[in-house]
Formats: C-alpha cells, sequence, structure tokens
C-alpha cells in the first residue's frame, strides 16, 4: 500500500459486514410467520390491514443533515462515492439490514458531505437522506451504526476497495430505558472500527488536545463530525411505518412501494392460497422479484417515477380507494419493473461504477420513456428491437419458505 492513510483509518466494517447481514427476503421470512400464526383462511379486508399493521419497539425517522471536517483521501486514488452505511447495532452485532445512502459534495468543500440535493424530477433513493428505521429489539444497548465510508480505486493497479472514514454509534435508549429526545445531534466521529476504543480519525486534530479553552474549542470545530436530525412522529407517520416490517432500515422515499409490496404478500398468503397448511410454491411475479429492487434502486427509481406518473392521472376517489390502487400498483410493475428486470440492455448492477451506472440510467430512461408513447410496456415487449433474456420460471416463483428452507439445508 503506498499512499497515506491516516492512523484511524481501516477497511470499512460495515461493508464486510454486507455479506452477512439480515437480508429483506429474511426480514420478509419473519413478518410472514407473523402473519400466518392463527389467522382464518377465509380474511376481509380489514383483518388482512390488521394482520399487516404491527408495532415495534423501536419506530422512528432520521434525517441525514451533513458530514463535516472528513480527511481526505491520498492522491493515489481515485474516489468513486462517498456514502454512510447505517445499521441497527448493539454494540457486539449487527441487528438488521444494512441501508446505504450515498453523498454529494463540492470541489469548493472537500471536506464536507452533503445529502438529499436539489435535483430536476424524483430525487434519486440512493441519494436520499431521510430514512426510517424499525426494530423489535429489547437490547437496552440498541443502537444505531453509522459508517462514513469511500469507494476507491486505485490509480496504478486499478484495485478497487472501500475504506472507512470514521464511525459512530448513537444508543437510541439512556442508562434508564427512555428513549433519547427527538433533535439534532452532532456525533463526532472515531477511528479504527466499531470494536476498537480511543482511536482518533485523525491524531492532528486529537480530542485530547490541551491548552487553552478557547484553543479546545478550536479543535473540537475541526473534528470530523456527522449531523443527524431524529424526527418525532406523528400518527399519520406511526401509523405508516406500522405497515412496514418489524425489522428494517430503508429509504423513506419507497416506503409506499413497500406497503404495496407487504400488502399484496398478505392478500396471496392470507386469501390467495388453497390451503393455510400448503407449503407449495407461488406464482407471483411482484413477490418473486421485488426483493432484488432494494440491491438495484435505479430500477426502484424507475418504479416511483412510473407510479408517481400514473398516480397523478387518478381521481380523488380512486386514490381512497386502497384495493383499486393495489391494482393499479400492480399493472405499473408489470409494465415497469418485470421488463427490466429481465432485458439483456441493461447492464448487471455494480456498485460505484460510474459507467455502469450512466449505461443503466440510458437503458432505464429510454425504456420509460418508450412506456410513455407507447402508454405501456406491450408495444417495446413485442418490438424486434428489444432483447430479453430466456424466460426462466424463478421470474415467477415465490418460496414463502424459503429462508426455512436454506436453514433445514
Amino acid at each position: 500500500m503506498n499512499w497515506k492513510l491516516h492512523k484511524g483509518s481501516r477497511w470499512s466494517t460495515v461493508r464486510k459486514a454486507l455479506s452477512e447481514e439480515i437480508s429483506f427476503e429474511q426480514v420478509t421470512s419473519y413478518s410472514q410467520s407473523l402473519l400466518l400464526h392463527s389467522w382464518p383462511s377465509e380474511i376481509s379486508c380489514g383483518m388482512l390491514r390488521q394482520a399487516l399493521a404491527r408495532p415495534s419497539h423501536v419506530s422512528l425517522i432520521l434525517t441525514l443533515w451533513s458530514c463535516k471536517m472528513i480527511p481526505l483521501p491520498g492522491m493515489s486514488i481515485q474516489v468513486l462515492s462517498r456514502h454512510v452505511r447505517l445499521c441497527l447495532f448493539d454494540g457486539n452485532k449487527v441487528l438488521s439490514n444494512i441501508h446505504t445512502v450515498r453523498a454529494t459534495w463540492q470541489p469548493k468543500k472537500p471536506r464536507t458531505w452533503t445529502f438529499s440535493p436539489q435535483v430536476t424530477g424524483i430525487l434519486p433513493c440512493l441519494l436520499d437522506g431521510d430514512c426510517f428505521l424499525r426494530s423489535n429489539s429489547l437490547s437496552p444497548d440498541l443502537g444505531i451504526l453509522f459508517e462514513l465510508g469511500i469507494s476507491y480505486i486505485r490509480n496504478s493497479t486499478g484495485e478497487r476497495g472501500e475504506l472507512s472514514c470514521g464511525w459512530v454509534f448513537l444508543k437510541l435508549f439512556d442508562a434508564s430505558g427512555i428513549p433519547i429526545p427527538a433533535k439534532t445531534y452532532e456525533l463526532f466521529l472515531n477511528g479504527g472500527t466499531p470494536y476498537e476504543k480511543g482511536v482518533e480519525v485523525d491524531n492532528s486534530v486529537s480530542r485530547r488536545a490541551h491548552g487553552s479553552v478557547f484553543h479546545q474549542m478550536m479543535m473540537m470545530r475541526r473534528q470530523p463530525q456527522l449531523l443527524v436530525k431524529l424526527r418525532s412522529l406523528n400518527r399519520r407517520s406511526r401509523n405508516i411505518l406500522s405497515l412496514l416490517p418489524e425489522i428494517l432500515i430503508g429509504s423513506m422515499c419507497c416506503i409506499h412501494l413497500l406497503i404495496f409490496y407487504r400488502q399484496i404478500l398478505g392478500d396471496v398468503l392470507l386469501k390467495g392460497r388453497m390451503s393455510m397448511q400448503s407449503a407449495d410454491f407461488i406464482s407471483n411475479p411482484v413477490l418473486a422479484t421485488f426483493p432484488t429492487l432494494l440491491e438495484q434502486p435505479d430500477v426502484m427509481d424507475a418504479l416511483r417515477s412510473s407510479w408517481a406518473e400514473k398516480e397523478n392521472t387518478l381521481k380523488r376517489s380512486e386514490k381512497r380507494d386502497g384495493e383499486f390502487l393495489k391494482a393499479v400498483f400492480l399493472l405499473v410493475y408489470h409494465d415497469c419493473v418485470v421488463p427490466l428486470l429481465h432485458s439483456t440492455l441493461l447492464p448487471p448492477f455494480r456498485w460505484a461504477e460510474e459507467e455502469t451506472e450512466s449505461a443503466r440510467w440510458k437503458v432505464i430512461a429510454d425504456f420509460l420513456k418508450q412506456n410513455q408513447e407507447n402508454k405501456g410496456a406491450l408495444q417495446a415487449l413485442l418490438s424486434p428491437d428489444g432483447v430479453h433474456a430466456p424466460f426462466d420460471i424463478s421470474e415467477q416463483t415465490y418460496d414463502f419458505l424459503g429462508e426455512i428452507r436454506k436453514k433445514a439445508v
């Protein structure tokens, strides 16, 4: 390694945990067991909503504001992405999925990262600093682990990697078990890994600096820090979050799509099966493919855009009809997501590869434009110019016992 790293720099700990994280499929599997337990085979819409709405021990919304005084990387690496990864943590292990929010920066202020930039059209979910968080963990040490990181490529060899620029752990309960207040927190970053104590991000601006009070104040202002706001929930927000799985962190801009997914899941499991004891595979392309959208945020953005466009054409009375909205959402999903996921023109998703991201955006934008002009995807699907992967039964197959079967093997 021939580039200079700060003493507190480490390879990203949270990035390593991504391969072992609680996946959306595992979260869904846990939710399904709760849905299926003791519910009759004949269930009304009101009972279904009651089954889906479940309280959790922790339910909150937070906003990532900015990161300040972040150390600059060495000259021999090219930074591909600046981002924050966050998850639930108890000081020892990860207790949720890992959610990633990409930061933006300006050349005039390279040590300041910001989130949720002003953009034309919809804000990409990868840049959305507004996040929701739900957990049913009763651990008194439960909190949120934030890790700031950069994805890079080494100029001399082309080697890729990810470095941590600091981390901080925000406990959600005080020593008496009372939730911490909803306010803006200025969190000073630590160096090393979450399992190391007392490591500075940058020793040149140590918090243990001595001298006058003024000197100590100036040193504290130069400390790397993350600004996070915990927002209080009103009744509407609490009701919306209750429709999500009991363990999940995600982007607020996708919350309505996750709720649609949960409602469709409830319909299929509680109303659509021949028998509540049936363990057969289920033919449903939405349930089979939706979890992959969380791994491909640009396709999720395509769905958000298509749904927003469709929703603007609906009447007020139609927007109040939950069953009608669900049916329209299914049509939009089949017109937008299913063709994109199986198009050979769409390059495989790769994190922090600018060329791949640009190529994917072009394919997605062209496809959405065609859909808009032709009022649906049928013409694009039948066009000789559109090339799609050969049909595979897995595109339609939903195994609601998938996680249980994996553990049994």
